[in-house]
């Protein structure tokens, strides 16, 4: 069952890595002032506000399909963390007077 519910769930999870949050916020800047100025520009030409908002809408959307879901390109770079040396498994703790505490 999980290796049918994994990549489900990866794709809900939505798991970029820092180099892919730059890209979406790039792209997202880049393709929502290129989409702003093309409506704007035909909506001066034609004098028809419906159409400067129906351009601005699809421009929005289309930067919504690009910038919203986890795609692939966004994952090149993931981070390497470092692995404990002692041997024993990663965990959650804080050590707070020689205790570890959960």
């Amino acid at each position: 069952m999980d290796e049918l519910l994994g990549p489900i769930q990866d794709a809900f999870e939505g798991q970029i890595d820092f180099h892919g949050q730059r890209l979406a916020e790039i792209l997202s800047t880049v393709l929502l002032i290129l989409s702003a100025a093309v409506s704007f520009v035909v909506g001066y030409i034609f004098k028809d506000i419906h159409l400067t908002l129906w351009i601005g809408l699809a421009g929005t959307l289309a930067t919504a399909v690009v910038v919203v879901p986890p795609w692939p390109f966004y994952n090149q770079n993931p981070e390497k963390w470092l692995a404990r040396t002692d041997g024993r498994a990663a965990g959650p703790g804080v050590v707070v007077d020689g205790v570890k505490v959960a």
